[in-house]
């Protein structure tokens, strides 16, 4: 795909992850943020995680010096094929930031929102020139590497957007997933969130620390997920037969109250026990250092991934 500018309005940290991954495709971005110290923020975090984006692998055009920064929403906008909005999840400022963008960028630009729990239908709302071409581009952290953006449309949207939108994603290597419809808290985050409440309740409870609860589901399901997705792993639990047996063998059990949905208050005391709780499994390790560990392990993954011609969202091909 030719070099494109793209306009990225709000830095923080996945908007950062947005410019790294527009630029890393080659193409030109112009930011705005106008908290203090955005640009020099960003540039700082750019530097960081360049040579994992080189050993990621980035388009020939690929520079940092593709960036630059803008004074206004308007500059940002006027000449962008697509606009990707990361301000703060307040619905308010969100609408009246789409709204803006909506009045200087190109009539045929796309404007998404990285928003990670309003629906498109309210995003739009204020939009008085073209509604139509709003619609949400959830990523996942770090946006600059893992590959999953959510697409959904909502009341107004023309659906050629969403169509232009996933072949722009899938050019910067990404996996996008046009949803069906629209929902509060897309899909990825729905099911972490159910898994975070239980995690939750179980440190709550003293059943557990949050140490133990990680090593639960690194060291088993989260395993399993990384290949084939919770439908398809427990497809493989039901034996030769499959989800069919799966189903007759275990579709008692979902009756039985192991889950706790509803979140816990978060009191002090639990609020204390996790930040203990992770601050004791990260020692003397940097937030920096961690995240560096995880991006290699992210590469190393994703590329086993292609070397079995697997990913979970995908139908199974035989591989030899």
């Amino acid at each position: 795909m030719t070099q494109k500018t793209l306009a990225v309005i709000g830095t923080g940290v996945i908007g950062n992850g947005w410019i790294a991954r527009f630029l890393a495709g080659g193409h030109h971005v112009i930011a705005y943020d106008p908290a203090p110290h955005a640009k020099e923020n960003t540039h700082t975090f750019l530097n960081d995680i360049w040579p994992t984006l080189e050993t990621f692998g980035v388009e020939s055009s690929a520079s940092i010096d593709n960036l630059q920064f803008a004074e206004t929403v308007q500059e940002a906008v006027e000449q962008a094929y697509l606009i990707q909005e990361n301000v703060p999840e307040r619905e308010d400022l969100k609408k009246n930031v789409i709204a803006e963008a909506d009045k200087y960028a190109p009539a045929e630009a796309i404007i998404a929102s990285s928003t990670s729990g309003y629906m498109p239908s309210v995003l739009q709302e204020n939009c008085n020139n073209h509604p139509e071409r709003v619609i949400i581009g959830h990523p996942f952290n770090p946006v600059y590497l893992v590959p999953l953006v959510e697409l959904a449309g909502g009341k107004q949207t023309d659906r050629s957007y969403l169509e232009k939108a996933k072949t722009f994603y899938d050019s910067l290597h990404m996996k996008p997933l046009v949803m069906s419809g629209e929902i509060d808290g897309h899909i990825g985050d729905r099911l972490m969130e159910a898994i975070w409440r239980e995690a939750l309740h179980i440190v709550n409870d003293g059943v557990a620390t949050t140490e133990e609860v990680d090593a639960a589901i690194v060291y088993g399901p989260g395993l399993r997920w990384a290949l084939m997705g919770p439908f398809l792993t427990l497809h493989l639990a039901g034996g030769k037969q499959g989800m069919e047996h799966m189903l007759e063998q275990f579709g008692p059990a979902l009756k039985l109250p192991w889950t706790r949905l509803v979140a816990p208050e978060l009191t002090e005391e639990l609020s204390q026990k996790v930040i203990e709780g992770t601050k004791h499994q990260s020692g003397d390790v940097s937030v920096s250092e961690l995240e560096q560990r995880r991006d290699r392990f992210l590469i190393k993954l994703m590329k086993l991934l292609e070397e079995e011609n697997f990913w979970p969202a995908e139908s199974v091909t035989r591989h030899e």
